[in-house]
């Protein structure tokens, strides 16, 4: 059987661990968002006292490898007979769920730093600006500081929602058929390592190229839409 031949047999099971690669990635990122507002904003906090907790979560997901983490997560939790019986287990015990925990908090550590950092970088004369027109702290938060730090952060949260696309080919190692799961899997049975290891890489390069062009023009939408808005 050709390249071509043995390309266009498993070619459905690529897109299939494509299709999973994606989900996962999606719902993590958006998940991890949605944690890290909270987290960025009290990283960003004046008082040590609101920054600690923030701060200690942030140190231990960046500072080890997200295949410990999975291996914590999917792994470590089963040694705890409370975890077993407890209401969680029928999705702890479930590789999809831990990968998807796992990446989620793991990148919502990265993403709250970014979000610390764009809070940070605002120019402090504009939120003095909203305090002078009458805005409350959370009406200044909503309105002025949050808007301005999410134009800040856009490249940086693309860049890292392309680092967590490369980052999740370790889900295989919880036997999920993701793009690398599925790739390890054919190899298995075709023995073409170089060939799928080739195709799997195609297909993360052409996913990368299209992130990109997403997150550039919702980055030019914002600056068009901050533009209107002066």
């Amino acid at each position: 059987m050709t390249d071509l031949e043995l390309i266009l047999k498993w070619l459905p099971k690529m897109f299939q661990g494509a299709t999973l690669t994606l989900e996962l990635l999606a719902i993590a990122v958006v998940a991890g968002l949605c944690l890290a507002v909270p987290l960025g904003i009290a990283r960003a906090s004046r008082h040590w006292y609101v920054r600690a907790v923030p701060y200690t979560y942030i140190f231990f997901f960046r500072g080890t490898p997200l295949l410990l983490q999975l291996f914590i997560v999917y792994y470590g939790f089963a040694q705890f007979e409370s975890v077993r019986k407890g209401p969680l287990w029928p999705y702890l015990r479930d590789p999809y769920w831990c990968a998807l925990l796992t990446m989620t908090l793991h990148t919502a550590a990265y993403i709250a730093e970014i979000l610390r950092g764009a809070i940070h970088a605002i120019p402090v004369g504009e939120v003095e600006a909203a305090r002078a027109l009458g805005m409350s702290r959370r009406q200044a938060l909503f309105h002025i500081i949050l808007p301005r730090a999410a134009r800040i952060a856009m490249p940086a949260y693309s860049n890292e929602v392309i680092l967590m696309l490369k980052a999740s080919a370790v889900v295989y190692t919880v036997t999920l058929f993701d793009i690398m799961g599925m790739t390890r899997t054919i190899i298995a049975r075709t023995y073409e390592a170089m060939l799928f290891f080739c195709l799997a890489g195609l297909f993360y390069l052409v996913i990368t190229l299209l992130l990109t062009r997403i997150f550039r023009l919702l980055e030019r939408w914002l600056k068009v839409d901050s533009m209107q808005g002066r």
